[in-house]
């Protein structure tokens, strides 16, 4: 760290354009890494030597608690934001307009910006506001606007991506690593990988199918880590790893375990003026003017593993009530259950009630700022925005994290702090 007495000789009043003086310049970088549907377990049965190794040289959380809903778009969101999905407004992986009846999926949701834009500011932004310099691949979120600004340096998944490509994910490596963190000199870059989560839907998180792709994950974990060292990045460069979520197995077929809605006998979609069904176990509902009361009371109690509430009766653990996106009725199921409009064929799923510990996501972190060979108990993950925003040294926006919930993690509490001269 620069001493205060030779920062204040570099700082002059004359410096008041938004540059990085040379104090801010020795703050470490930081490289956040997401593998979709990574389960907090999904260690346990297959052998991961380079995850061994990084918790072994950092920390390891036993599992990080993701947001309801438990969505890939809602719950990446709440990384970069640090709040909960009732206050960010990215409730869904899917766009919706209930008057139009459009929807959007997954992948042209990324797109619309006003559904991203919706008064919550990601990382990115607010590291570019401060004088640093981010940059992010393939994260979702990535391509919106926000308030007129964009991340600047970013790479957006293309259509029809294929995650299970290893060579291209260390391509990605190599890119991001080698030419926006070696030769560009970015302090924040987010990296998006789809994979174990499009093997977990397909096949089931117990499959064999399953097991070979985290051993894929693990190889580029230590792709990862040794491209930091052949660049000289590793003394500056600290590395968080997560998931938006875990994954569980689900049942189809007919009788008990199938919950499809078409199948009560007091419940028809003639009531129903838009839906959200087929996505899982979450389901919300826009019954037709009046007929909310009727809607609801026809499917409160239609199937024992089926749990129906108004949008103003949402469980308030649940932080998912609030928003105004968010229909008039949701609907969710217990776990190993999907909700049908028609049928589901996925063998693994997600969307789960948080608590519900299959939804749990994987967590290490390794650099100069973090402990060696630290295990932690669990956190929520909205408590990772506000670390972040410690370790490059800015100002979080209001969120709803805090960092108390990881500082222990650190090998000083004022890690990626600097002195504040103004």
């Amino acid at each position: 760290m620069w001493p205060v007495w030779l920062c204040l000789l570099l700082v002059t009043p004359s410096l008041a354009a938004p540059t990085r003086s040379p104090c801010r310049e020795v703050r470490n970088k930081l490289l956040l890494v997401s593998f979709d549907g990574f389960r907090w377990d999904y260690d346990r049965d297959v052998d991961t030597p380079n995850l061994d190794s990084m918790a072994k040289d950092g920390v390891k959380a036993a599992y990080v608690t993701p947001p309801f809903v438990t969505m890939t778009s809602p719950s990446h969101f709440t990384i970069l934001t640090g709040r909960y999905v009732e206050n960010h407004g990215v409730i869904h992986n899917v766009w919706f307009n209930v008057t139009t009846q459009e929807k959007k999926q997954y992948y042209m949701t990324q797109f619309v910006n006003d559904y991203w834009d919706n008064g919550s500011l990601p990382i990115w932004i607010t590291a570019q506001r401060q004088g640093l310099k981010a940059g992010s691949l393939h994260f979702p979120g990535t391509a919106a606007t926000y308030q007129r600004e964009t991340v600047k340096v970013k790479e957006v998944e293309p259509r029809f991506y294929d995650y299970s490509n290893e060579t291209v994910w260390r391509e990605n490596i190599d890119r991001v690593i080698g030419d926006w963190f070696a030769k560009q000199d970015l302090d924040f870059v987010s990296v998006y990988f789809g994979e174990p989560d499009a093997t977990g839907h397909k096949f089931g998180p117990d499959s064999p199918e399953r097991r070979d792709v985290v051993r894929m994950v693990d190889r580029t974990v230590g792709y990862i880590r040794a491209t930091v060292e052949k660049h000289g990045l590793a003394a500056r460069l600290n590395i968080i790893i997560t998931a938006d979520h875990g994954m569980a197995t689900v049942h189809h077929g007919s009788g008990a375990n199938a919950i499809t809605l078409s199948n009560f006998p007091d419940f028809s979609f003639r009531d129903i003026k838009f839906q959200m069904l087929d996505y899982g176990p979450t389901a919300m509902l826009l019954p037709k003017e009046g007929l909310l009361e009727k809607v609801y009371l026809a499917l409160k109690g239609a199937h024992p593993n089926l749990h129906v509430y108004k949008r103003k009766d949402m469980p308030a653990r649940l932080h998912y009530g609030a928003h105004p996106r968010i229909l008039p009725i949701m609907l969710y199921a217990d776990p190993g259950y999907v909700i049908n409009g028609v049928i589901q064929y996925n063998k693994g799923e997600h969307g789960f009630d948080n608590h519900f510990m299959d939804m749990k996501a994987f967590f290490r972190a390794v650099g100069p700022d973090f402990h060696r060979n630290l295990m932690v108990g669990p956190f929520e993950n909205v408590n990772i925005y506000p670390l972040m925003c410690h370790l490059l040294g800015i100002t979080p926006e209001t969120n709803d994290g805090s960092l108390d919930a990881t500082r222990h993690m650190l090998l000083s509490p004022d890690a990626g702090k600097e002195t504040d001269l103004e």
